[in-house]
């Protein structure tokens, strides 16, 4: 029990750095909750926020500081969502899993641990595995073949997709050609095992959707298409920050988003900062929900949360409270 001791006392402790009206104001949106969700049901059958026209999971990305300190641990994800922010669907990060990896048995007890308290395991995140948009044909094949034992690791913890990199060194050109294969072939491999592979906008090439769409376009594979980022559209530097608006090339992330929705198998809410208002600094969230909303969209929004001012844990709980009251309110 003494993990779980630490765990509370970390989440407690870090709620200190938001101001008591605003902690307040959001831990009234989360205990505002009609769902009949039950622990012992599997979140894809409970019941949603009927006022909300999606659905809201977490990224662990955004308590990636406690996991990297050891303050947290990375087995605990599902019931860290659920029992301490009240989310029941999670989105993993794979490189927290590098030791695991290829060992079934972990992600099988990782995928037994979370159905046990109704927590629904969506998606894996995948970065350096190589580049999939590598022109040298031998150096590109090992990355797809990279990225194998991931689409494994996903299937195994009953997630439906992968989310990728669309990188490599040359032209636009070049790197969109080298990408239609490698991408291609991975799409290829996931797709016999039931897993969708998607390309999250995450700096340079990736950051411009109409790049993207065009790359997919050539793919057409059902199980291919994209993980729309709000904050991810800084198109000079890779993986695309655009925190603190510190960014020299910037794709205008709201026609961005609309551009990657047709092919969105998911969508990341990223956040950084919020304001006396509850309301995000550099992304306007009502703008972000309203292209989602018209595009068709209906399934999960991942927070990820990837700021400094507030502490991770109060991070998530603005993010979730924003999503919350604007959902309710389009």
């Amino acid at each position: 029990m003494t993990h779980l001791r630490n765990r509370r006392l970390f989440i407690k402790q870090t709620s200190k750095a938001l101001p008591a009206l605003a902690l307040m104001n959001i831990w009234a949106c989360q205990n505002d909750n009609t769902s009949t969700e039950s622990s012992n049901m599997d979140s894809s059958e409970q019941t949603p926020d009927q006022d909300l026209f999606f659905k809201i999971s977490l990224a662990q990305w955004s308590l990636n500081r406690a996991f990297k300190a050891s303050e947290l641990k990375v087995e605990d994800f599902a019931s860290i969502a659920k029992d301490d922010f009240g989310i029941t669907a999670v989105e993993y990060v794979a490189s927290m899993y590098q030791e695991q990896v290829g060992k079934d048995a972990y992600f099988i007890d990782l995928n037994r641990r979370a159905k046990e308290i109704g927590v629904k395991n969506l998606l894996m995140m995948v970065d350096e595995e190589g580049d999939l948009g590598n022109p040298n044909d031998k150096d590109r094949q090992q990355a797809v073949e990279n990225h194998y034992k991931w689409v494994e690791a996903t299937k195994l913890l009953e997630g439906h997709t992968m989310r990728i990199n669309a990188f490599g060194e040359g032209s636009s050109e070049i790197v969109s050609a080298a990408l239609v294969d490698g991408l291609g072939k991975l799409a290829e491999y996931a797709q016999k095992e039931g897993i969708n592979v998607v390309i999250e906008n995450h700096g340079l090439f990736s950051s411009d959707a109409k790049w993207v769409a065009n790359v997919l376009t050539q793919i057409n594979m059902d199980n291919c298409g994209t993980l729309p980022d709000f904050g991810n559209f800084c198109t000079a530097k890779k993986w695309g920050s655009t925190q603190n608006n510190d960014c020299e090339e910037a794709y205008d992330r709201y026609l961005g988003v609309q551009e990657m929705m047709p092919f969105a198998k998911g969508v990341s809410a990223k956040s950084y900062d919020f304001d006396e208002n509850g309301n995000e600094t550099i992304i306007d969230y009502k703008k972000m929900l309203n292209i989602v909303k018209t595009a068709g969209y209906t399934g999960y929004i991942g927070i990820e949360y990837e700021g400094t001012r507030l502490s991770e844990p109060d991070g998530i709980r603005a993010t979730k409270a924003l999503l919350e009251r604007l959902g309710r309110s389009l």
